[in-house]
C-alpha cells in the first residue's frame, strides 16, 4: 500500500514515511492509493477476538510496510495495557428508542481521540526508523480540546519525542484546559492562542508548510509531524473502530450479516465521519452517514448547497470540540470522489486560503448527498435532549453525543427507512460537566468545576472518572497564550532555534 498527496498524485510514500511526516510538503494530506475490501468471510475471521487483535488485522491492510508482529505489538501496548476502563476498548448502548450510541470515550483522558493516540505514538517512532529519519520528531497540534491532551498523554515522555498543543484561549471547556494545564511530561508544552480552532489549525498549518522553519529544525536535527487526524496514523485508528463495532453488532445478533444500517457521527474537522465513510468503502454495510454539527454548521451548509463557506460567524457553544469552520479532512472526501483530481483539489482549496469558499458542480454534491445528510443544533435543543434521554433511559450523554442524537432522531422521522441507527458517542458527560449539569439541574453561580462533577454525580449516580477527579490535587504547568502571528516565534523560543 503506498499513499499519495492529495494535492499531488503523483507523489508516492509509504505508510511509515506517511506518518512520520504527517503532512505533505505541499499542504496536502496523504491518502491511501486504494481502500481495502473486506469479505463476508473477513468480517466472520474478526469476530469474537479481542479490539486490539481486530485492529492488528486491519491495520495490516493499511500499513504493508509494518510487518504482523509489529502490528501486534503496537496494538497490544495501546488496547491490552490497561489504558481503557472496559476490556472491550469501546462499548455499545441502546436507549429505548432502538438508537445505539457506540462509546468511544473509555480511554484515559475520556475522549474518543484516545481511541488513536494510544496507538499513534508507536506507530510514528516505528515509522521513525522504517523512514531513516533519525531526527528528534516535534509533534505540533491545534486541538479544539480533546485532541490535545489525548495527543499529550499518549506521547508524554516517548523518547526521541516532542510535542507542542496549542489551544484556543477560551473555546474549551473548563475540564479541557485544565487536562491540558496540568499535563506531566518533561518533553510536553502547552500553549492557548489568543482566537478560535481554525486559528490554532491555520497557524500549525502554516508554521508546518514553511521552508524555512523546516530547514530550521532540520539544521538542530529536529522535523516535524502531527498528532491531528490530517496524519493518516491519526486516522486509520479510526476506521478500525468503525469495522470493529459492525463486528460486535454481528457478534451479539443486533445485525445479521450485510443488514445495512445508518450511522450518525458530530463532527467538526471531518476525520471521525470520514473514517466511517473509509469503513463503509471497505465493505462494512453503512446505508447512509448524517453529519451532525453545532450553530457552526459549515459542513451542513456544503451538503445542502455544495459551496463551502468559512466567510461567516463564528460561535462558542457548548461543544467546542465542533466549534470549527475549516474542516480539514473533507479534502480527502474531495480526492476520492473527484476520482484522484488532484488540479481540482488545489484549485478549491487555494480559493478557500485565499477568498474562504468554494463550490463543487452539482452531479459532485448529488453524489455527497447520496451518502450522507447534515443538520445542525444549537445549544438550546443540545441541552434539552440531554435531559431528555436522561428522563426517558437514565443515561448521561455529553454535548457533543447530544448533537449526534439530535441529528440522528430527526433522520430516522424523516426517511421511509426504519434503519437501526449508530450513534458516534464521542465523550464522557463529566468533560463537559457544567453544560450536562445545566441540562439536568441548575448550576450554582458560584460553583468551580470540581463541585460542579460532585454535584453531577449525585444527581445521576454516574460514576467521575478517575482522571477527571484526579485533576483537582494537580498543578497547573502550563499558563502560555500568544497571538495567532507569534505562534511561530513562539515555537522556535521553545525548540531553541530563535
Amino acid at each position: 500500500m503506498v499513499y499519495h498527496s492529495t494535492r499531488n498524485k503523483a507523489l508516492e510514500v509509504t505508510g511509515a514515511q506517511a506518518i512520520a511526516q504527517g503532512i505533505a510538503d505541499d499542504g496536502g494530506l496523504f491518502v491511501p492509493a486504494s481502500i481495502p475490501e473486506l469479505t463476508a468471510e473477513d468480517f466472520n475471521s474478526l469476530m469474537f477476538l479481542s479490539y486490539a487483535e481486530r485492529a492488528a488485522r486491519l491495520f495490516e491492510l493499511y500499513l504493508t510496510d509494518f510487518t504482523p508482529e509489529e502490528l501486534r505489538e503496537c496494538t497490544k501496548a495501546a488496547y491490552e495495557s490497561g489504558n481503557f476502563d472496559t476490556p472491550a476498548v469501546q462499548e455499545i448502548a441502546t436507549l429505548k428508542d432502538g438508537c445505539m450510541l457506540l462509546e468511544l470515550w473509555h480511554g484515559p483522558t475520556c475522549a474518543f481521540k484516545d481511541m488513536a493516540l494510544q496507538i499513534l505514538p508507536h506507530f510514528l517512532t516505528r515509522a521513525a526508523k522504517k523512514s531513516g529519519v533519525d531526527r528528534e520528531i516535534v509533534i505540533l497540534t491545534a486541538t479544539s480540546g480533546d485532541t490535545g491532551k489525548a495527543a499529550l498523554a499518549g506521547f508524554q515522555d516517548v523518547p526521541g519525542t516532542r510535542i507542542m498543543v496549542f489551544y484556543p484561549e477560551d473555546g474549551v471547556s473548563s475540564m479541557q484546559k485544565r487536562q491540558m494545564q496540568t499535563q506531566e511530561g518533561e518533553n510536553v508544552r502547552v500553549c492557548a492562542v489568543k482566537g478560535n480552532f481554525d486559528d490554532c489549525q491555520n497557524g500549525v498549518k502554516a508554521i508546518f508548510t514553511d521552508p524555512a522553519m523546516q530547514k530550521a529544525l532540520a539544521d538542530h536535527g529536529m522535523q516535524f509531524s502531527s498528532a491531528n487526524s490530517i496524519n493518516w496514523g491519526r486516522l486509520v485508528p479510526q476506521i478500525v473502530y468503525y469495522v470493529s463495532a459492525y463486528v460486535t453488532m454481528l457478534e451479539r445478533d443486533i445485525l445479521q450479516p450485510g443488514q445495512r444500517f445508518a450511522l450518525t457521527v458530530p463532527t467538526g474537522n471531518f476525520g471521525n465521519i470520514l473514517a466511517a465513510w473509509y469503513a463503509k468503502q471497505m465493505g462494512v454495510p453503512i446505508q447512509h452517514l448524517v453529519c451532525a454539527s453545532n450553530i457552526n454548521n459549515v459542513l451542513t451548509d456544503f451538503i445542502r448547497t455544495g459551496e463551502y463557506n468559512r466567510k461567516r460567524d463564528f460561535h462558542a457553544t457548548v461543544s467546542p470540540s465542533m466549534d470549527i469552520l475549516i474542516s480539514s479532512n473533507l479534502e480527502r472526501l474531495l480526492y476520492h470522489m473527484t476520482h484522484e483530481d488532484d488540479a481540482q483539489i488545489r484549485e478549491w482549496f487555494t480559493a478557500l486560503k485565499e477568498t474562504g469558499s468554494y463550490t463543487i458542480p452539482r452531479t459532485l454534491r448529488d453524489r455527497i448527498q447520496a451518502e450522507f445528510s447534515g443538520s445542525f443544533w444549537d445549544d438550546t435543543q443540545t441541552k434539552a435532549i440531554i435531559g431528555k434521554v436522561f428522563g426517558e433511559n437514565g443515561y448521561l450523554s455529553d454535548t457533543h453525543t447530544a448533537v449526534g442524537i439530535c441529528a440522528a432522531r430527526d433522520y430516522l422521522a424523516q426517511t421511509n427507512e426504519k434503519l437501526p441507527m449508530l450513534i458516534a458517542s464521542t465523550a464522557n458527560p463529566y468533560k463537559f460537566g457544567a453544560a450536562v449539569l445545566d441540562a439536568v439541574d441548575s448550576v450554582p453561580a458560584d460553583a468551580d468545576e470540581y463541585e460542579i462533577l460532585d454535584l453531577l454525580r449525585k444527581k445521576t449516580g454516574m460514576k467521575i472518572p478517575t482522571a477527571l477527579a484526579e485533576l483537582r490535587s494537580k498543578t497547573v504547568r502550563f499558563t502560555d497564550s500568544v497571538a495567532q502571528d507569534a505562534m511561530v516565534d513562539y515555537v522556535k523560543a521553545q525548540l531553541g532555534i530563535a
